[in-house]
């Protein structure tokens, strides 16, 4: 009977070792396989340093600690199923020694198995409240952590994403956070379950038989410095899996973006080739962390279970020496498979420890990182009613990126409130970052910009875009329903302020023209419309914005000659009462502007209309005989 308790008993301890060692093993690894792009050798890789120690596990810790009595519940329940288990082959020990040892009384062997039985319900019980608030906790801790990272990636200016792939990031909103959702709802539970179960155990044991817990101590060492050794070559490596395995996401994401142009140009076998070699190098990755993870793993266990071997060895001589009881020593089998399966665990949750602190480490780099355009402590308030005047003095400007050129050089002009200024040019001019000067996305190294007599840099950058509407070269509309893309020039606009947008942009019918109206969904960058509705799409959430000062950078340059027109009218319309800047390449679209401004170099080289410059015979008139002469030929050329 002692040998079939023992056998059933051993049996069910190791399937449970095993079953958390497991999941200890392959939960996070089942992770760390989501496509998680990070920067490709085809993009900036944001810098992210090695973890060295369990450190980056404190800001868990302190987003843990917001939510005291969740966790003062986990650890309540995690320090009752711990005592439970360990209190079992204590309730065995008292069946044997006491139960059968009385002549195998029915009375006696049933009321040690009937707290037996509480024991085990009080396991369930706790297992199943630890479980509720370890995982509660993990999935709190983790909504934290994705929302204040994103409230500090919002507050980021674009010279930022210039040097960190959006793609990179978005892997460290994903699967890092997924890695930590598993260290705070799995992994740290399962190492202090383990840590507690296991401190406990070897107290039992030598409450049992204190020479031959002595001897199991000695074992412990053996264990601990193997884990160390290797636990810190897992811990680079797993890093690199981690990175390699990204590197498979960003190249699917980039070709599945480009889809038509690869088949296009017939280059599915070569982004094939691509893909397979970072799939193979994953796996070479993959395959080296696994078996250092495996031979860690198996010197571990031989060295507990071995040591376990010895001292039953020595159990075995104590009870036919009649100096130890059956129940002792099974008690003590049992306790010390607890022992040898707590800490065989632990091996394995050091690993992930790692592995979570190191995605730790990478979200507190996002958490850590300071905007370079901020509000300054006391921001001045910009005139009111606003004028709309713009002025830009011996501005000298380099793209954080680019240092070595010159995106503007002692550039100065000035937009009178009301008037619509022309920005022409070739490409590389420096049109463009006129703009993004303009809003505030970056300040210039030289010279001042000021809007209405105010220096932007003493003003909240969040005011002077409210001061503003752009309709960029290429509409960009959001995975969301045609009205909410539309309101994001005015959240507060109503469904006829939002028409009333849509007919001034030309919108109106194509709109009312889709399945469900203003709630139909866009898809993934308004992919169900085509170029020329995204740009009138992009128009009338620039006239919802209701601004006095309108930015178009090559606003009708996707529209058809007919919506063209029509939109161009809108637009006249509008300018009417605001200050413009418009950005062309179509000269044709600037001929009405009441000054059109040539630059070239990030100067300005000549002022003036349409036909003034015409005549002048310099850059503007180049452009203008190139493009008119063209479109001459194809006129003639239709008829």
């Amino acid at each position: 009977m002692q040998y079939f308790i023992l056998r059933c008993t051993r049996d069910t301890i190791w399937r449970f070792c095993n079953l958390r060692r497991a999941r200890a093993v392959l939960v996070p690894t089942a992770m760390s396989s989501d496509p998680a792009p990070v920067a490709s050798g085809d993009q900036p890789e944001a810098p992210a340093k090695p973890t060295r120690s369990l450190g980056p596990l404190r800001m868990i810790w302190r987003e843990t600690a917001k939510y005291p009595r969740q966790a003062v519940f986990a650890g309540l329940a995690l320090m009752v199923t711990a005592t439970a288990t360990i209190a079992i082959p204590a309730g065995f020990r008292l069946i044997i020694d006491r139960g059968f040892a009385q002549g195998g009384d029915v009375e006696a062997i049933g009321r040690w198995f009937r707290y037996l039985l509480l024991l085990v319900v009080v396991l369930g019980l706790g297992t199943a409240c630890r479980f509720y608030f370890v995982s509660w906790l993990g999935e709190r801790v983790v909504a934290d952590i994705r929302l204040k990272v994103q409230e500090n990636l919002l507050r980021l200016s674009p010279s930022f994403f210039e040097t960190n792939s959006p793609s990179e990031i978005s892997s460290r909103m994903t699967a890092d956070t997924a890695l930590i959702e598993q260290v705070v709802g799995t992994t740290v539970s399962v190492a202090l379950r383990n840590l507690i179960m296991g401190i406990l155990g070897i107290g039992y044991l030598f409450f049992l038989a204190p020479t031959l817990a002595a001897g199991l101590l000695i074992g412990i060492p053996v264990v601990i410095l193997p884990i160390v050794f290797f636990g810190r070559r897992v811990r680079s490596i797993s890093r690199s899996s981690q990175d390699r395995v990204a590197d498979i996401g960003t190249i699917v994401a980039e070709t599945l973006g480009g889809m038509r142009i690869v088949q296009a140009f017939n280059q599915e076998k070569r982004e094939l080739a691509r893909f397979s070699g970072a799939v193979e190098s994953t796996f070479a990755t993959a395959r080296r962390r696994i078996r250092l993870r495996a031979i860690m793993t198996a010197i571990a266990i031989v060295a507990i279970f071995g040591s376990i071997v010895v001292l039953v060895w020595e159990g075995a001589l104590g009870v036919a020496h009649g100096t130890v009881t059956g129940g002792t020593i099974f008690a003590f089998v049992v306790t010390a498979g607890i022992v040898a399966g707590a800490f065989g665990a632990l091996t394995e949750v050091y690993g992930d420890l790692l592995r979570g602190a190191g995605a730790a480490g990478r979200l507190n780099e996002l958490l850590n990182e300071k905007p370079t355009i901020a509000a300054p402590d006391r921001p001045l308030d910009l005139p009111t009613p606003p004028r709309g005047k713009l002025a830009f003095e011996h501005v000298g400007f380099r793209y954080p990126t680019r240092l070595e050129t010159a995106a503007l050089s002692d550039f100065s002009l000035t937009v009178e409130p009301g008037e619509t200024v022309a920005i022409v040019g070739p490409s590389g001019a420096g049109k463009s970052t006129l703009f993004q000067l303009a809003e505030r996305f970056y300040d210039p190294q030289a010279g001042a910009i000021k809007l209405d007599g105010v220096p932007l840099t003493a003003v909240d950058p969040a005011e002077i875009r409210r001061r503003m509407a752009l309709v960029p070269q290429e509409a960009i509309l959001f995975a969301s329903s045609a009205r909410d893309n539309l309101r994001y020039g005015n959240w507060q606009a109503s469904d006829e302020e939002i028409w009333e947008a849509a007919r001034a942009a030309n919108a109106e019918q194509f709109l009312r023209d889709l399945p469900e109206g203003l709630d139909t969904f866009l898809g993934e960058g308004g992919a169900r419309l085509s170029g020329g509705q995204r740009q009138r799409m992009a128009i009338a959430r620039a006239v919802l914005r209701q601004a006095p000062i309108l930015l178009l950078d090559e606003a009708t340059s996707a529209l058809d000659a007919e919506s063209e027109r029509l939109v161009q009218d809108a637009l006249d319309r509008l300018m009417a009462d605001r200050t413009t800047l418009v950005i062309a390449h179509r000269l044709a679209t600037v001929r009405q502007a009441d000054r059109i401004v040539v630059m070239d170099q990030g100067r300005i080289v000549e002022t003036g209309n349409h036909d003034s410059l015409s005549k002048a015979g310099g850059l503007y008139a180049r452009l203008a005989a190139l493009q008119f002469d063209d479109a001459a030929f194809a006129a003639a050329g239709s008829k």
